[in-house]
């Protein structure tokens, strides 16, 4: 909730813009310093607006509105760092939407780890006609995340993100692997 501040100052007194005779009147500087102090937390948000439309440097309020803008759903739960990181990829997110690319990043933003997509499909031209396309018949999407141990990642939600990215008809598998020296624990959604 965006709450104003006690006392702001103002770059500017309007009373002191004023005529000289109108600077020596005790009621014109008294209504003109009133209005300063209603002036002024609308003129420092103009001051430092460029500052509202970064992601890094929005209030946290505001961060919810930027997102709007940029068409990306923000979840609350997830660490206003990360909220931050989205909103600023959020455009070269769209840009990649539905490719192997842009999954990769994605997951690799809402995750923290390292991500790998297999897909199997491709597409192709020949300029003689019945040539074998690349790929495989069966279209469908691997995504392996390793991430460091004890990172929590939840392969169903992950899952998610990417069914909502793809054609209806591809299935997708989603690994998640927790990396420690000398081990790794792996979780599947199929």
């Amino acid at each position: 909730m965006r709450t104003g501040l006690d006392q702001a100052p103002t770059a500017h007194p309007i009373g002191q813009t004023l005529p000289a005779v109108y600077q020596e009147h005790e009621f014109v500087q008294q209504l003109t310093a009133a209005l300063d102090e209603v002036l002024a937390p609308a003129l420092l948000t103009l001051d430092s607006f460029a500052a509202y439309l970064d992601p890094n440097l929005a209030p946290e309020d505001f961060l919810d509105w930027l997102a709007g803008w940029v068409a990306y759903p923000l979840d609350e739960t997830w660490p206003l760092a990360q909220r931050r990181a989205l909103v600023a990829e959020a455009v070269q997110l769209h840009r990649w939407r539905g490719t192997r690319r842009g999954l990769a990043k994605h997951v690799e933003l809402l995750t923290g780890g390292t991500v790998e997509v297999v897909d199997t499909g491709g597409c192709g031209w020949s300029p003689h006609p019945g040539s074998r396309l690349p790929g495989t018949p069966e279209p469908r999407i691997e995504v392996t995340v390793r991430t460091r141990a004890g990172a929590p990642v939840d392969p169903a939600r992950i899952r998610t993100l990417i069914v909502d990215s793809l054609p209806a008809h591809v299935p997708v598998t989603v690994r998640a692997e927790s990396v420690a020296v000398g081990r790794a624990r792996v979780h599947r959604d199929q």
